[in-house]
């Protein structure tokens, strides 16, 4: 067994394991340091009011599938250990969403955001306030512009002539009024989150106010965007953009209307993306968009894009909410908790260094570097699934980490313990390093499949911080094997290489004498 096993290639693994792990962990850019919770860095509450079209009550089930598409839109602002709960039922009904570390206002405009999408021809188009101004640009925002995910060519089609807004039955005298009227700058239609009729003609606004429109009936809706996502150009050219892919039967309306407007005149060759009710573009459509695939382009910053996508990609409230309060929580009683949470658990790591310097003495030394080994390994764990994932640490999450601690040195004791054995049974150092880690192999294979059992059934069947309690003590244990079979068990083997080790010092932590195999007086003769 001994001449087939090569200690310094586990090493190497190892050390290249670490080396690949710090340098992910202090990629440019990133935090090099693990996000923390909501208890430990403090954070945001918003206290969320409900309402249903025409005022009706909210139902549980809408209030369920408002909890649900909320809490998957703070998971994709990036939020881990966020809470979203519910307070009364019924017109009484709140919504209360915790959020650690998050403070801008961004955050809390996409939480009362109700996403309903609508894709309307524009009807007309002038400056958002009654003053006379210059006409705003017909591109709308940004000059954002949809167009074909690919390039398509032109077909011969009679294209469908929207009727002008004085003329349409549906669009009165005192409509068109309402719209020369209508002052962007102080009208409530820029707060948002209102849930618009699509089937009915619509006079809004831009969403930043500097323009203001009349739209026709939706012509498509959420409903048909399968996916949007946010990315740069694939050739490198411009700015962040937002890729949609409609659905089957959204692709053949896109298509349609796509075909309708290309050849009209401006501003009737637009196509507004309103969302809640708010004209966010209004590009011009210079060609069909036959394939069901198109890009929304324009000077987006990468935030905009990101959010505009999330926003697409999780769906429509149910209800409109408005924000009745937005409080900032203080971090200072979970800063106390951590002081004394890591005083606790400095003071247990030194009462189990002594114990194994004390009762293993060399072998101690081994046991005392893997654990320095497996901290280094899980820190940079944290920071780099902080980074990618967005984890963060809570308290539970370092109570976590402390239960650990017990784990990995039990993997060494056991370990040590069987190698003893095997010595007093009279083997060699050599052998019995091999035996003893063959015997204890499975001893720390079983134990440490029923902490990570136990972890996994806890984070499923539990929630909140719970949950951060079972990642934690799950990831660790993992940790736990990694290193007990890539440094714990060849440093071990090296040692028993050393003449030092054969010689039974009695600072080996294998002396003859402390195992009990011979007396001191056979020793000395």
């Amino acid at each position: 067994m001994a001449k087939h096993y090569r200690p310094s290639k586990s090493l190497i693994i190892l050390a290249l394991s670490i080396i690949g792990l710090l340098i992910w962990a202090l990629l440019p850019g990133n935090s090099h340091a693990p996000k923390l919770g909501l208890d430990l860095r403090g954070g945001t509450q918003v206290i969320l009011s409900p309402t249903a079209a025409d005022n009706k009550t909210v139902t549980a089930d809408q209030l369920a599938q408002t909890i649900r598409i909320i809490r998957q839109r703070v998971d994709g602002f990036g939020v881990a250990e966020s809470q979203v709960t519910t307070q009364g039922s019924g017109a009484n009904a709140k919504i209360i969403v915790t959020i650690p570390g998050k403070t801008d206002r961004s955050v809390v405009d996409q939480l009362k955001t109700t996403a309903v999408l609508n894709f309307r021809a524009v009807v007309a188009v002038d400056s958002g306030s009654p003053i006379p101004t210059p006409s705003p640009s017909v591109s709308g925002k940004k000059g954002v512009k949809i167009t074909p995910a690919k390039a398509t060519p032109k077909p011969s089609v009679n294209p469908l002539r929207l009727v002008p807004p004085i003329q349409s039955k549906s669009i009165t005298k005192a409509f068109a009024e309402n719209f020369t009227a209508l002052d962007c700058a102080q009208s409530t239609i820029l707060e948002g989150g209102k849930i618009d009729d699509p089937t009915k003609f619509l006079i809004t606004c831009s969403k930043d106010g500097a323009a203001k429109y009349i739209l026709t009936p939706a012509a498509l809706s959420g409903a048909d965007v399968q996916s949007a996502t946010a990315t740069l150009p694939t050739q490198g050219a411009g700015g962040w953009q937002v890729d949609l892919t409609m659905t089957t039967k959204g692709a053949k309306a896109f298509a349609e209307v796509t075909k309708g407007l290309y050849t009209q005149k401006a501003p009737q060759n637009q196509l507004a993306i309103a969302l809640d009710g708010l004209v966010v573009s209004a590009p011009r459509i210079n060609e069909p968009i036959l394939g069901g695939n198109a890009q929304i382009t324009g000077s987006f910053t990468p935030e905009e894009a990101k959010n505009l996508a999330e926003v697409l990609k999780y769906g429509a409230l149910p209800v409109s909410l408005a924000v009745d309060e937005v409080q900032q929580i203080s971090p200072t009683l979970g800063n106390d908790q951590l002081r004394a949470g890591l005083l606790a658990g400095l003071f247990g790591l030194i009462l189990v260094i002594l114990y194994l310097l004390l009762y293993y003495r060399a072998l101690g030394v081994v046991a005392v570097l893997s654990l320095i080994v497996a901290a280094l390994m899980s820190y940079l764990i944290f920071v780099i699934l902080g980074n990618q994932i967005h984890f963060t640490m809570t308290l539970a999450g370092i109570a976590g980490a402390i239960v650990a601690i017990g784990i990995t040195a039990d993997s060494f004791i056991v370990y040590f313990e069987r190698l003893r054995d095997e010595l007093r049974e009279g083997k060699r150092l050599r052998s019995a390093v091999d035996h003893g880690w063959a015997r204890a192999r499975r001893t720390i294979l079983a134990a440490d499949f029923v902490s990570l059992l136990a972890a996994v059934v806890l984070y499923y069947l539990s929630v909140g911080s719970v949950r951060g309690f079972a990642f934690t003590l799950g990831l660790t244990t993992v940790i736990d094997v990694f290193v007990a079979f890539l440094f714990t068990r060849p440093l071990v083997y090296r040692l028993a290489e050393s003449k030092w080790m054969n010689a039974g010092s009695s600072m080996t932590g294998v002396s003859p004498v402390r195992l009990g195999v011979t007396s001191s007086t056979e020793v000395a003769n």
